[in-house]
């Protein structure tokens, strides 16, 4: 690793716990009244919780707020089109659900911005190009979400990905939180078309 990567990597991670923290403190009353609403519509639990791969692979424990009810096959909730009500849909838009995630990045985990971690599932399936997602840490926000979300195909997720791990830079994380805002309240590339969020990856098209 360069030297210039070195310092990044540095005073990244020292804006990370920075961010997070800050993040955490001020938004603790939005995250609060979030939390009694999904509480309220969807049940308890209140956070989602899932493994997913880091930096090198390395498997932690995602946090987001719920945003589907409980699969329930006497009520027919089976699939994420059944399972996501109005209200999910509108924690996501709002992007929400991803508050909780800043104890990943406080944790060390995560990252403000960087690849979006995917299902362990995926790990066997990625080429080696495309593994190299994993050579920085996820991030709440990354390339791909301010360049389409999930409008976009799987190849062009990974494109902007490996695009941004070859180029990381500070300049471009600002860049990317700057547009991540402005998707956030134009509120673009929700959903796949077709889809209530994205296809599976390795999925075949509908």
């Amino acid at each position: 690793m360069s030297t210039r990567l070195q310092r990044y990597d540095v005073v990244k991670r020292g804006i990370d716990i920075i961010g997070a923290g800050a993040g955490l403190v001020l938004l603790s009353p939005v995250m609060g009244a979030t939390a009694m609403l999904v509480r309220a519509k969807l049940g308890s639990p209140v956070l989602f919780t899932q493994e997913r791969p880091g930096l090198n692979g390395k498997i932690f424990t995602l946090y987001k707020f719920r945003s589907m009810l409980h699969v329930d096959e006497a009520k027919g909730l089976l699939s994420d089109e059944d399972r996501l009500t109005k209200f999910g849909k509108i924690l996501r838009s709002t992007s929400l659900d991803e508050l909780p995630s800043l104890i990943n990045v406080l944790k060390g985990e995560m990252s403000l911005v960087g690849p979006r971690p995917l299902l362990v599932e995926y790990l066997e399936r990625y080429t080696p190009a495309q593994a190299r997602r994993h050579e920085v840490r996820p991030g709440i926000t990354g390339a791909a979400q301010v360049s389409g979300r999930n409008a976009i195909t799987w190849e062009q997720k990974f494109a902007h990905d490996i695009n941004y791990v070859e180029n990381r830079s500070l300049r471009l994380d600002a860049d990317i939180i700057y547009r991540t805002l402005k998707a956030v309240f134009a509120r673009e590339g929700i959903n796949q078309q077709g889809h209530v969020s994205t296809t599976k990856f390795g999925a075949l098209d509908d």
